[in-house]
């Protein structure tokens, strides 16, 4: 069919828990390794650009601004986070320059990370491509994969401090790159700015009236969640000429249009008397 662009933006995460069994590690790896290199070839072959949606889940951490050098902190704990409230400017994300430290190269790690990781390992140098990292994708729909609706299933969550996508704004920036042909290569896709878990929570109280739990941070250096942590430097999308609006602001407005949403099916109920069970 000679497609003008083609988009993968096939995943496989699993069930969620951190033992993985070997079903869910070939479902992984089918489609997060091994699914990428067989479209990066088949592209390179037809000469098709592409674009590979990935994560930001190949990072743990971020950079500490340290006597005027940066050092690498992949444990973001409650110094680390004490610092980011105080000052912002000391801790630093990843620049696509910098080697995945969440790999089955280097520390111990989700299996899902290490997949895309691989992934991106492989297909780097293969063909016209983007490979686009969104990290905890958000909006104010309903899904699964919306990290402030599974905050808002679950109740609780551990203290962190990340960058956040906006889902819709983030797929706008991907497809931007390309309508601006902008230069092929790895771009962080994720708002500007890092927020703390519990900065979120508070902002669901005070929009919502929806109280969520967050756990104390652990010493730096001593979490236990692999993943819990990851600042993404967008600089690069930004000098490619691709606006995004601050996390803050994305996460305000997604924040109110739940709480619109909330506020209609609760008029609905009351009206009808039956609360629809996909409601429950």
């Amino acid at each position: 069919m000679r497609p003008a662009f083609l988009i993968n933006a096939a995943s496989y995460e699993g069930a969620g828990s951190r033992m993985r069994g070997e079903v869910e590690r070939e479902k992984m790896m089918a489609a997060n390794a091994i699914l990428p290199q067989m479209v990066a070839r088949v592209c390179m072959m037809t000469k098709t650009p592409w674009g590979h949606v990935s994560s930001g889940s190949v990072y743990c951490g971020a950079k500490l601004v340290r006597n005027g050098t940066l050092a690498i902190q992949p444990r973001l704990g409650a110094e680390s986070l004490a610092l980011f409230e105080a000052h912002p400017e000391g801790l630093r994300g990843f620049t696509e320059l910098d080697e995945p430290n969440t790999s089955f190269r280097t520390m111990a790690c989700d299996f899902y990370s290490g997949t895309k990781a691989l992934a991106e390992e492989a297909i780097r140098d293969i063909g016209w491509s983007y490979i686009w990292r969104l990290r905890l994708p958000f909006n104010d729909r309903e899904e699964r994969c919306n990290w402030l609706w599974q905050m808002l299933r679950q109740g609780e969550a551990r203290e962190g401090l990340n960058s956040l996508s906006h889902l819709e704004d983030c797929v706008r920036a991907c497809l931007d790159l390309w309508e601006t042909q902008a230069p092929f290569g790895v771009y962080n896709v994720a708002n500007p700015g890092a927020v703390t878990t519990g900065h979120v929570a508070e902002a669901m109280q005070r929009i919502l009236g929806a109280p969520v739990r967050v756990r104390p941070a652990e010493p730096d250096g001593e979490e236990e969640e692999a993943q819990s942590s990851c600042i993404l430097d967008c600089g690069k999308l930004l000098r490619a000429g691709v606006k995004l609006r601050a996390v803050e602001e994305a996460l305000a407005e997604s924040l109110e249009r739940m709480r619109r949403a909330v506020r209609t099916v609760k008029i609905f109920a009351a009206e009808s008397q039956v609360l629809p069970a996909a409601m429950l």
